[in-house]
């Protein structure tokens, strides 16, 4: 059984009080490794480390920044094969998925910044001709980075390669259910000859190591991805002592498909929106908003093709949906499931838990579930599940379209189905959410801002806003 370090100082470390934890594979419900079981002790040795490794960190040029992050782009992709295994064992998401797109994206996540810092640009403003102000973007010195379970090296990478790129050292936490991949890139940091103390890996439970992280003064920012409940606990720690915050928390996303849509375009985007990794993407459509024109025709192919997704092992390679990634989560998402047929709910598809057999026998696996039939105030779809299951909801006009997708606490995603372009810039304009995709889902542009409004989150993650975040602006006037 193989035991995960900590990556402090450039090397691989146990936790100081020598304690573990378990890691379990969803897919067959037993553990199969170790991690360390950190706490402030860890993270203030990652502290210490980032401290000393700022000045000359920092002091190097973008472009020698820029060539460390290719170097680490480049260790991902040699391990490849390697990473997408190990990351469908952690999570439980079928290999095929993690190969095709967990694990390209984080070496395009590295690459990506090593691109956007060397062309990263500041203002300059002549005032009336009597002075220059331009702007200089500093460092803001060692930042922490705290990651989700759903998407592991993907949404790591997405924080430390903006965060390296800017100049700061960072300490990271992985999430404590998925930590395999975040241990991998500890050694091809080292493999690459990453200067010490620069990167920092601590891993261990969300209130001992992201706690410390948050609270500890040494600390100038904190970039979250996560739960919209945890969000709040970190911003309640985080403001009194001024951090700068990035908080990209929950959502309970819409997918509305209007009459005029590509019927089978809508069914495919729709079913991709509902359950990709399982539905266990903050941005996934789990309320599916129809007109009622041609609500029957909608529903009745939707749930053929959630009833054709195979379920199965996630390291066979023609598997659809694996398993959920924690036995918590199966049991909070199975909950949900109940509630929905308590609060009314008809199940269309779905709504058990799927048995594969095999190794994966006591894996925890849920089937893709359809329900109809509950009023849009309700619980069910009020409150994010994040698990293989949607609600449908028929609709009549434009406005209770707009009125039901906005009607909820959260504020990340959308995507709306029609072939009336005025129609989707005019309702995608009034739409309260940080993303729109009009006849598409999950079609991504590095280069533009991530995040969410409402209880979604604060702030924007990707391209520029991302090096603008982890740097401090600092006006320079100078009098002609």
């Amino acid at each position: 059984m193989e035991e995960l370090k900590n990556y402090i100082d450039g090397e691989l470390v146990s936790a100081q009080s020598g304690n573990t934890l378990p890691n379990w594979s969803p897919a067959t419900g037993e553990i199969y490794s170790r991690l360390p079981d950190s706490d402030a002790q860890d993270v203030q040795r990652a502290v210490d480390a980032a401290t000393r490794a700022f000045a000359s960190w920092s002091a190097l040029s973008a472009t020698e920044r820029s060539q460390y992050l290719r170097k680490i782009a480049r260790g991902i992709e040699a391990r490849k094969s390697e990473l997408a295994l190990a990351e469908a064992i952690d999570t439980g998401k079928p290999s095929s998925v993690t190969a095709s797109l967990d694990i390209p994206r984080s070496s395009a996540n590295f690459d990506f910044f090593a691109d956007a810092i060397t062309q990263f640009s500041s203002e300059a403003h002549v005032t009336d001709r009597t002075a220059v102000n331009y702007t200089n973007r500093h460092a803001l010195g060692v930042v922490g980075c705290i990651s989700p379970w759903n998407l592991p090296l993907y949404l790591l990478s997405w924080k430390i390669a903006p965060a390296l790129a800017a100049g700061n050292c960072v300490v990271a936490k992985p999430s404590e259910v998925t930590p395999m991949t975040a241990y991998l890139l500890s050694q091809i940091c080292r493999d690459i000859g990453l200067p010490p103390g620069v990167l920092n890996i601590v891993h261990g439970l969300g209130a001992k190591v992201g706690g410390a992280i948050t609270g500890h003064a040494g600390i100038k920012a904190v970039s979250f991805t996560g739960s919209t409940q945890t969000g709040e606990s970190i911003a309640r720690l985080a403001a009194p002592a001024f951090k700068k915050l990035s908080l990209e928390m929950g959502g309970k996303n819409a997918t509305v498909v209007f009459e005029d849509c590509n019927l089978d375009e809508a069914v495919a985007g729709a079913a991709r929106a509902a359950f990709s990794n399982q539905g266990q993407i903050c941005l996934c459509g789990s309320r599916i908003l129809v007109q009622r024109t041609i609500y029957e025709r909608f529903k009745n192919a939707l749930v053929h093709r959630a009833q054709t997704l195979k379920i199965g092992d996630p390291l066979v390679i023609n598997t659809d949906q694996g398993a959920l990634t924690s036995q918590a989560h199966f049991e909070k998402v199975m909950s949900y499931v109940a509630l929905a047929q308590k609060e009314g709910g008809k199940v269309l598809c779905g709504g058990n838990r799927a048995h594969v057999g095999g190794r994966c026998r006591n894996g925890w696996f849920i089937e893709p579930t359809l329900l109809e039939g509950l009023a849009p105030e309700c619980r069910t779809n009020q409150e994010e599940i994040f698990g293989p299951v949607a609600t449908l909801i028929p609709f009549d006009t434009e406005d209770q379209a707009l009125a039901w997708a906005n009607g909820t606490r959260y504020g990340l995603a959308a995507s709306i189905w029609t072939s009336d372009v005025t129609r989707a810039h005019r309702f995608a304009g009034r739409l309260q959410t940080g993303v729109v995709w009009i006849n598409c889902w999950m079609l991504r542009d590095l280069r533009t801002p991530f995040g969410g409004m409402k209880d979604s989150g604060v702030g924007r993650e990707g391209g520029l806003d991302a090096l603008r975040f982890f740097t401090e602006a600092q006006n320079v006037c100078v009098k002609i």
